[in-house]
């Protein structure tokens, strides 16, 4: 594994580079880091994959921004593809990730080889009810730190097996950022920004794409029919899911590996 920095707009991106073969790039989601995507799994590398992975800027070991929008997180990412010298690559995204790689192959199709949407949640009717809860998410972490941040998230509405688990990985990833007042700055402003403006634009999307959905009860804060809707709106997309009561696909880093490594596989 060899660690590298990238330098965009005066924001520095740190990440790091293993294997060799068809490039994958990940993009993890909004308060997460490079190792939110596959969870630390080295399936993808073992398989015949070179995998780039790189903090979001304000998180993980990456520098602070004023602007935290998908057109900031998209050329974030187009920088990274830059200067790592790859041509086109596979993207997998989570979250705030799977938007940030929807915008880049909406302006950079031909830098895309396919698609892999981990638990979308962006919608764009979405409107401003949620932002009052974001903006105390960005109060905890700012005023009380880790313990701030999982105070102002409360008890999670899941089920109670879910519930330790969703505690401990908070407190994991929100304990893993160099600039925590960024990642609270991060909260603010990016659920405030649009990663594209109506559903149609999907449809312009013509590259294999999976999309990785989880169960509502599990998952709430990523719901089924969003995902759902992803997969419907871009053309020829397969939808994913784990079976009723099992552990969401999107928290199983070896069998989301294997997702990405068949669609890399189709794409290529």
């Amino acid at each position: 594994m060899s660690e590298f920095t990238v330098a965009r707009a005066g924001v520095e991106l740190s990440g790091e580079e293993s294997g060799a073969g068809v490039p994958v790039v990940l993009a993890h989601g909004l308060t997460a880091t490079r190792r939110y995507v596959v969870m630390g799994s080295r399936a993808l590398e073992r398989g015949g994959h070179r995998v780039v992975g790189y903090d979001a800027r304000g998180h993980g070991r990456s520098g602070p921004a004023e602007d935290y929008g998908y057109a900031a997180l998209a050329a974030d990412l187009l920088a990274v593809l830059d200067a790592r010298g790859i041509g086109r690559a596979v993207l997998a995204g989570a979250s705030m990730g799977a938007h940030t790689i929807v915008r880049l192959a909406l302006d950079h199709g031909d830098r895309v080889a396919g698609l892999v949407l981990i638990t979308p949640a962006f919608t764009p009717e979405a409107d401003d009810t949620d932002l009052e809860r974001w903006d105390a998410l960005a109060d905890g972490l700012r005023d009380g730190g880790v313990e701030g941040f999982v105070a102002a998230y409360g008890e999670p509405d899941v089920p109670e097996a879910w519930r330790t688990t969703i505690a401990k990985v908070l407190r994991q990833r929100l304990s893993a950022h160099e600039h925590p007042e960024a990642v609270a700055d991060a909260l603010s402003a990016v659920p405030r920004s649009r990663a594209f403006e109506s559903w149609s634009e999907l449809g312009e999307l013509a590259l294999p794409t999976v999309v990785v959905a989880s169960r509502d009860a599990a998952d709430p804060g990523h719901p089924y029919a969003v995902a759902e809707r992803y997969a419907r709106e871009i053309p020829g997309a397969e939808l994913l899911c784990e079976e009723p009561g099992s552990s969401p696909l999107a928290w199983q880093g070896g069998q989301l590996s294997k997702v990405i490594a068949t669609l890399a596989e189709r794409a290529a």
